[in-house]
């Protein structure tokens, strides 16, 4: 006869559990302690949600207003049945149309899971702990992210106050540690770019145990003359990476697909850290379909032409100074307004992005949207200055 009722013997073995399970499990790599997750901007959604919205307009993430490629839209539909066989390793007809439209070698390009995701396989093929990278103060986070991810360091090159890319100032913080150098070009969050001659004049007085890799995330919107993308001294045979995303000039970055170019060395070596399958097949009939797509490139780009100096011109009638900008967003000084406008533009139902996680507690970026949309945002914030006034 059992001498334990049952729900004490289920106390019993609950609490015998309960002590091996919490002393059991391996305690997570300390490097985690030090490093910050991303942080997005806020979604339609939980704006919607948040203050009872029924129209939000998005202007914080720099994506395309005009939406993805129609193209890249009928050539997903025409392969959705297909969806249950596993995408191409390779990405071989992305990356042979990529290869046609640069005039590189196949080799010489490897695809991901976007720009994110290279940066990522960059760090895990090139730092060890205690190696460093070395990049601009403000740019885009990932940079330290995937160092921090493999026990690397960063040193940071101060941008001006004119927020210009000095290849003389970067250099600065290149040391004998150095293996990895980041350039976005044109900068996120600022919208400055690096001309050719100081590029140039990076590459050149590099250590030869650097690599050097540019972001051209935005290079699409970039129209002045003397902006190099640097695919023409990639070609030239300048040991670089240019790294380039889908999810901009684009319009696909909810399935995220980019790609970086290289010296095939450098891309076999970074096809040895690559996940298998890591771009998925809807994201790679898009990305392809999507370079076939001139017209619905030129509308974008024609749109973010007319609508950076709309918004730029609108915020300096309304007295708000705003760095010139070769990308898809303009950086504005409000300074101690900041925080209120920002609470305000999103209690009305458009979202921007804050620059306190650059260090710029002053500033606000902001996509370029539509004329109707950068027409709402500026007769809002022109509203809210006249009642703080």
């Amino acid at each position: 006869m059992n001498e334990y009722p049952s729900a004490s013997i289920a106390s019993i073995v609950s609490d015998a559990s309960a002590s091996v399970y919490q002393a059991s499990g391996p305690a997570p790599r300390a490097t985690l302690s030090a490093m910050e997750p991303y942080v997005p901007g806020r979604s339609i959604s939980d704006i919607r949600g948040e203050f009872g919205l029924t129209r939000v307009v998005k202007l914080a993430s720099n994506e395309n207003p005009l939406g993805p490629s129609p193209l890249a839209l009928a050539a997903v539909r025409a392969m959705l049945e297909d969806i249950h066989r596993y995408p191409d390793d390779r990405a071989s007809e992305l990356r042979r149309k990529l290869a046609g439209k640069l005039a590189l070698d196949e080799s010489m390009l490897i695809a991901a899971n976007g720009a994110d995701e290279l940066i990522t396989l960059l760090s895990e093929t090139y730092l060890e702990p205690g190696d460093r990278i070395a990049t601009f103060a403000p740019t885009f986070s990932e940079y330290a992210f995937g160092g921090r991810l493999m026990n690397a360091e960063t040193n940071r090159a101060p941008l001006g106050e004119d927020f210009a890319l000095r290849a003389d100032d970067l250099l600065a913080a290149v040391d004998a540690r150095t293996k990895l150098v980041f350039v976005c070009s044109p900068n996120n969050p600022t919208g400055t770019y690096m001309p050719r001659d100081e590029l140039e004049r990076l590459l050149a007085r590099l250590p030869a145990g650097c690599l050097l890799v540019l972001d051209a995330a935005y290079s699409h919107f970039a129209d002045a003359p003397d902006y190099c993308d640097g695919f023409d001294v990639l070609r030239a045979g300048a040991r670089l990476v240019v790294l380039q995303t889908f999810s901009k000039a684009y319009g696909l970055a909810g399935i995220r697909a980019g790609f970086a170019a290289g010296p095939a060395d450098v891309i076999a070596s970074m096809l040895r850290v690559k996940e298998p399958f890591n771009v998925n097949a809807l994201a790679q009939t898009a990305a392809s379909a999507a370079l076939d797509d001139e017209a619905h490139l030129a509308a974008t780009l024609r749109t973010n032409a007319a609508g950076r100096i709309r918004l730029r011109e609108g915020l300096a009638r309304l007295g708000i100074s705003s760095v010139p900008s070769q990308s898809n967003f303009v950086l504005a000084d409000f300074g101690d307004r900041a925080a209120s406008v920002y609470r305000l533009w999103m209690e009305s139902g458009v979202i921007v992005r804050s620059g306190a996680g650059w260090g710029l507690p002053g500033h606000l970026r902001i996509s370029v949207g539509t004329a109707e949309e950068i027409d709402l945002l500026l007769a809002l914030l022109d509203d809210i200055l006249r009642r703080d006034a």
